[in-house]
């Protein structure tokens, strides 16, 4: 793929609004991806949680989503009763417990395929330098959605 010729700063885009526009697209495909699965928005992103990273206790879980005790404990429920995660006794101490995923969503691939070869067919035009560039786009973003999360949960909204 040949890199496409500069336009001028009054042709550009208003990179807010194209990423916005980005941001609101995958946002609202997890979604539809997740009624699609019969399950919550957030029972598939925790789940997403718990494949990148593996079994955690209730309480980290409760932390990497957001949410209170209560709701994490409902979430856990409705995965296990799912068939998506498993509460296990913690190999380090038996007294406390961890949530493993223990499956992904049967209609999930199904559901993403259509999306994931779009994107593919996307990625497959840039070449290995673009490539790497945009992979460091996305993990050095991820790290500063990350850490801007971790300072909204450690701010007290003021009203």
């Amino acid at each position: 793929m040949s890199t496409p010729p500069k336009r001028p700063d009054a042709m550009r885009p208003d990179a807010g609004q194209v990423y916005r526009r980005y941001l609101s697209a995958v946002m609202l495909h997890g979604h539809a991806s997740a009624r699609a699965c019969e399950l919550g928005a957030t029972d598939l992103y925790a789940l997403n949680i718990l494949q990148l990273s593996g079994p955690m206790s209730p309480g980290e879980l409760a932390e990497r989503t957001g949410l209170t005790t209560g709701p994490t404990t409902r979430l856990i429920d409705r995965l296990e009763q799912a068939g998506y995660a498993r509460r296990a006794p913690d190999p380090g101490d038996r007294r406390k417990v961890v949530v493993r995923p223990a499956g992904e969503p049967a209609d999930l691939d199904r559901v993403m395929t259509p999306a994931r070869q779009k994107v593919g067919e996307i990625l497959a035009d840039y070449t290995p330098e673009q490539l790497d560039t945009l992979f460091d786009y996305f993990t050095r973003a991820t790290r500063a959605y990350q850490a801007a999360t971790d300072e909204l949960r450690d701010t007290k909204p003021s009203r």
